[in-house]
C-alpha cells in the first residue's frame, strides 16, 4: 500500500538524525561508492602509523571499522550526539575522542602525528594539519566535493552562484594544500548517482545533512516538499549526483638542525 504524504515526512521528521549513520535509508534511497574504497585505503595507513588523529570523526563509525588502529589514536569531534557515539565506539578500541569546535587551532602540540586522517570534513585548516603533521606525515583523506547533491539544494533555494557551485572543488583543494607546504600525492575525483525514493529519505537527508539547505525544516518547505512528492509519483526517484575526491598530501621530510 501506498504511504501517504503526510505519513511519510511525519515519520522522516521524527527519527533520530544523531551519528553518520544512513542505515534508516535502506530501500528508500542509493548511492554510488567511489571506487577506490576509502576505508579499506585508510586502514592500510592505520596500521603501518604510530599516531593518528581522525579529524570530524562523526559518529567514529568509519574509523572504528578500520581491523588496526595505532597506539597513540586520537579522534575530533564537535557535535554533542557525535561525541557520545563515537566514545561508545572508539573508546574501547583504545582511542581518545576530543571535543573540538571544528575551528583552529587544533587542541595538539607541534609534530604530535606521523598521519592525520578525515572522511568529509566540513571545514579543512592545511596549516593546523601541517602543523600537528611530523615532517614527512601524511593528511589522507576524502572529501565531499563541489556541487554535490545540488540538485536536490537547488530545488530547494534555487541557482546557486558559480562561486558557490566552485566551492570545494579538488583543483582548488590541492593548491591550499601545497601552500601550506605540503606535497600533494594523489587526488582522485568521481561523481556519483544517488536516488531517493520516496519523499521521507529527502526529509532524513536534508535534516540529518544539515549543510545542504541551511536551517531546513519540513514547516518551512512543505509546500516544496509535497511538490516534489508529486513529481516523483509521476516520474519516479529524485536523481542527484555526490561528488566525492580523494586526497593524499605528505609534509616534507626536513632534517631538524
Amino acid at each position: 500500500m501506498t504511504r501517504s504524504f503526510e505519513e511519510m515526512v511525519a515519520e522522516a521528521d521524527s527519527v533520530s538524525v544523531d551519528g553518520w549513520d544512513f542505515s534508516w535509508l535502506h530501500g528508500r534511497a542509493t548511492e554510488e561508492r567511489p571506487t577506490w574504497g576509502y576505508q579499506r585505503l585508510m586502514g592500510e595507513r592505520l596500521a603501518r602509523a604510530e599516531a593518528a588523529l581522525d579529524i570530524q570523526t562523526g559518529g567514529g563509525e568509519v574509523l572504528a571499522g578500520a581491523s588496526t588502529l595505532p597506539p597513540t589514536m586520537v579522534a575530533t569531534e564537535s557535535w554533542p550526539p557525535n561525541v557520545a557515539q563515537a566514545t561508545a565506539l572508539l573508546h574501547p578500541r583504545g582511542a581518545v575522542v576530543v571535543v573540538d569546535s571544528d575551528e583552529p587551532p587544533l587542541p595538539f602540540a607541534d609534530h604530535a602525528f606521523d598521519l592525520v586522517t578525515s572522511r568529509h570534513p566540513s571545514t579543512v585548516w592545511w596549516d593546523e594539519i601541517a602543523r600537528v603533521l611530523r615532517s614527512g606525515g601524511t593528511y589522507f583523506a576524502q572529501h565531499v566535493g563541489h556541487s554535490s547533491v545540488f540538485e536536490l539544494v537547488e530545488y530547494f533555494l534555487g541557482r546557486q552562484t558559480d562561486e558557490i557551485r566552485r566551492a570545494r572543488h579538488y583543483e582548488d583543494e590541492s593548491t591550499a594544500a601545497r601552500a601550506a607546504g605540503f606535497d600533494v600525492v594523489d587526488t582522485r575525483f568521481e561523481s556519483l548517482r544517488i536516488e531517493f525514493n520516496d519523499i521521507g529519505a529527502v526529509v532524513y537527508f536534508l535534516r540529518k545533512v544539515i549543510w545542504m539547505v541551511p536551517g531546513f525544516t519540513v514547516e518551512q518547505y512543505r509546500d516544496r516538499l509535497r511538490e516534489l512528492h508529486e513529481q516523483m509519483l509521476r516520474e519516479g526517484p529524485f536523481v542527484a549526483h555526490s561528488s566525492r575526491f580523494l586526497i593524499e598530501a605528505r609534509k616534507p621530510n626536513r632534517m631538524v638542525p
